[in-house]
């Protein structure tokens, strides 16, 4: 094969949605759009997690640390997405790439292990309230949102890394739009049987255990919901897992096919992608703020201090 390189390529074109170039314009709209609500909801989040007494709870700590993961993977891969959208070049430079490649990969698995623990936090305090305060204490939240994060740098270093030290040919376009380890796989040439375990085996605690994890603690949830004397109370604590569940699913869903079942072609692969990179991370604030109390009494206060104060 000629112009082979050993070397990861200076340049990658990523090919984007420019097989539609009539959703092009209306794509950037939307992106634009979903890229500024996403950045004003996860930060007020983060915000609020920080300063407000009343929101400093472990819920709040761990979807505190769920707005800073969709922050992250939104920076890294939206701004590109405009800009290819927007005009026809559509290149991106080597460390771009390579930084898109580690930070999706990181706040990807990240994501899959904290709302494992977040499941884990709502079977604790609806299945044994009693010990809520003593199990969930700050430090221990602070240790398993340190591992969540530890684990997906951990598999994203290992995983891009194998990746990127592959041959790669003078072929340097991407049918995609932005950079991840699966893709980046089929830019190499040559057996890369290798990287496809272990970016298999790699995925098993996240998109596997994690999910798993989630399913238990749910059932175990479930099983103590139905056992309650009132309907009431019932009601209420499904509604306290609901905002959870419904993020679980947008989450795990996208995930799981991409990574365990990957689609047939690349047109399915870059929409969902689409879905789980601009969509969820808009999604997540209003899910998890649309019906709480507490979030809308504090924003309340601080859009408007002085009838606060009054009243």
């Amino acid at each position: 094969m000629e112009g082979e390189n050993v070397s990861f390529p200076r340049t990658i074109v990523l090919l984007g949605f420019s097989d539609y170039p009539w959703l092009e314009m209306l794509l950037f709209g939307v992106v634009l759009v979903s890229y500024i609500l996403t950045l004003i909801g996860n930060s007020s989040i983060i915000f609020l997690s920080m300063v407000e007494p009343r929101v400093q709870t472990p819920m709040y700590f761990f979807l505190g640390n769920l707005s800073v993961l969709d922050v992250c993977v939104t920076c890294a891969i939206v701004p590109q997405l405009l800009a290819n959208l927007w005009g026809p070049e559509k290149t991106i430079p080597s460390w771009g790439c390579i930084t898109q490649a580690y930070i999706f990969h990181w706040t990807g698995c990240t994501e899959c292990a904290l709302l494992a623990v977040m499941a884990f936090d709502r079977y604790v305090a609806i299945c044994q309230p009693l010990w809520y305060t003593l199990i969930m204490r700050p430090w221990v939240c602070v240790q398993l949102a340190t591992a969540a994060w530890s684990s997906g740098l951990a598999n994203s270093i290992l995983q891009t890394t194998l990746t990127l030290q592959l041959h790669h040919c003078s072929h340097h376009t991407l049918d995609h739009f932005f950079c991840e380890v699966p893709v980046l796989i089929k830019l190499a040439y040559g057996d890369t049987t290798a990287n496809e375990l272990s970016l298999a085996i790699g995925a098993i605690p996240f998109a596997l255990m994690s999910p798993l994890l989630v399913l238990i603690s749910y059932t175990l949830i479930v099983k103590a919901v139905l056992k309650l004397p009132s309907a009431d109370k019932r009601y209420k604590a499904l509604i306290t897992c609901s905002s959870h569940l419904v993020v679980v699913i947008m989450y795990f869903g996208p995930a799981i096919c991409m990574y365990i079942q990957p689609p047939e072609n690349s047109a399915q692969t870059k929409f969902m992608s689409f879905f789980y990179c601009v969509i969820t991370p808009l999604l997540n604030p209003l899910i998890y703020t649309r019906r709480n109390k507490d979030v809308k009494r504090v924003r309340k206060r601080i859009l408007q201090p002085q009838s606060e104060v009054k009243s």
